[in-house]
């Protein structure tokens, strides 16, 4: 991905995930109780983002979302907080 899409993703993220659904906490959308977030349970909290939105919250890039990367987003304001 380039810097520029990866810009316009970050964005986009911005400005989807904040208008999709109130505010839910980490735990409300872990279905797993795994302490993480997959893809699915994301877009289940959140319908309309895509696999580029998520992988741009991924920082780590390990396909899952952890505290910190869920902490970041929301003080991003990329994801509200719950």
């Amino acid at each position: 991905m380039t810097t520029l899409s990866k810009i316009t993703t970050f964005m986009t993220v911005a400005i989807v995930l904040p208008t999709t659904v109130l505010a839910q906490s980490m735990e409300d959308m872990d279905a797993d109780g795994d302490a993480l977030l997959s893809f699915e349970e994301v877009q289940g909290a959140f319908p309309d983002v895509t696999a580029d939105q998520f992988n741009v919250l991924d920082l780590n890039a390990d396909g899952v979302l952890d505290a910190e990367e869920v902490a970041a987003a929301q003080e991003a304001g990329l994801m509200p907080a719950g």
